[in-house]
């Protein structure tokens, strides 16, 4: 399972490079939207890349929050990296976060392929490896950018399969249904989340139950590229194995970007510090990291 997990990642980077690099391609001259040059040749990348810059060009144009999933459709590759600690000086690093690619394929649609982090405790040994596989796929019901009022409504069906090793699955496949939005006034913009997490064994008196999630980010530009940010991250379990247990984290933070390499591809950076305000938290602090390359 390890092996394949590996390979899976393997193959997955490979094409989120294949297509990055098909930027500069597909990128060149003679239709120009939003600053971007568009080729005659690689007529299809082309006409991709031409209808994601029109799907873009009509809705906001805020930045990704660190945690907070956007209800804006995105297309890149992202990496995160995560630093969590619990009582009792255990410590959990996650490499890659479970992100991976971001595509828009259709009008108003957005499918995110993660890439299944590998992760690493210091205690129990023994213990380390990758965790579950997770998708997503986004449609976008309502939108307008700055000029048009600024706002954003998205429905999310988010997938995870039990992928991962010994210690790093949930053992069980998880559908989450959320519904997303956004607002902006100026600088400010409000970006939120609603959803459940739905676990095959969620009605199991032991079993995960299925948890209610609020994330909400409050943010605002300053100047051209930076953000500073903070967002409240709630979990609410009604049922299962942590019934009537409520988790809110505190994240203050900033995001760079988008900064411009070459052609469509940007740079976008950001860091963040996540503190539990409430008892029995799943963990007690999360240092977050995240560096994504949209295209």
């Amino acid at each position: 399972m390890q092996n394949l997990l590996l390979r899976k990642y393997l193959l997955l980077t490979m094409v989120a490079c294949v297509l990055i690099f098909d930027v500069g391609s597909a990128a060149r001259a003679d239709t120009e939207q939003e600053g971007l040059a568009v080729t005659s040749d690689n007529g299809m990348i082309r006409n991709w890349f031409t209808m994601v810059s029109k799907i873009q060009a009509e809705q906001p144009h805020w930045v990704t929050p660190l945690v907070t999933v956007t209800p804006r459709l995105e297309q890149e590759f992202r990496y995160d990296q995560l630093w969590k600690s619990s009582a009792g000086n255990h410590n959990l690093n996650s490499y890659g976060g479970g992100k991976g690619i971001e595509l828009i394929p259709l009008q108003n649609t957005e499918i995110i392929l993660g890439i299944p982090p590998y992760q690493t405790r210091n205690t129990p040994k023994g213990t380390d490896g990758f965790a579950d596989e997770s998708l997503l796929f986004k449609y976008r019901l309502l939108s307008a950018n700055e000029e048009n009022g600024n706002y954003i409504l998205t429905a999310f069906l988010g997938l995870t399969l039990p992928t991962g090793s010994d210690h790093n699955t949930a053992d069980h496949v998880v559908t989450t249904p959320t519904l997303a939005f956004g607002k902006g006034w100026g600088n400010f913009d409000i970006q939120g989340t609603l959803g459940v997490q739905i676990p095959d064994n969620g009605s199991a008196p032991k079993g995960d139950g299925t948890p209610v999630v609020s994330n909400t980010t409050f943010q605002y530009r300053i100047l051209k590229y930076a953000s500073p940010e903070l967002e409240f991250n709630y979990t609410y379990w009604p049922n299962g194995e942590r019934a009537h247990i409520n988790q809110l984290y505190i994240t203050p933070g900033i995001v760079l970007g988008k900064f411009p390499l070459w052609k469509r591809l940007g740079l976008t950076v950001g860091a963040g510090y996540q503190t539990a305000v409430t008892e029995n938290p799943l963990y007690n602090h999360n240092v977050i990291m995240t560096v994504r390359l949209p295209f």
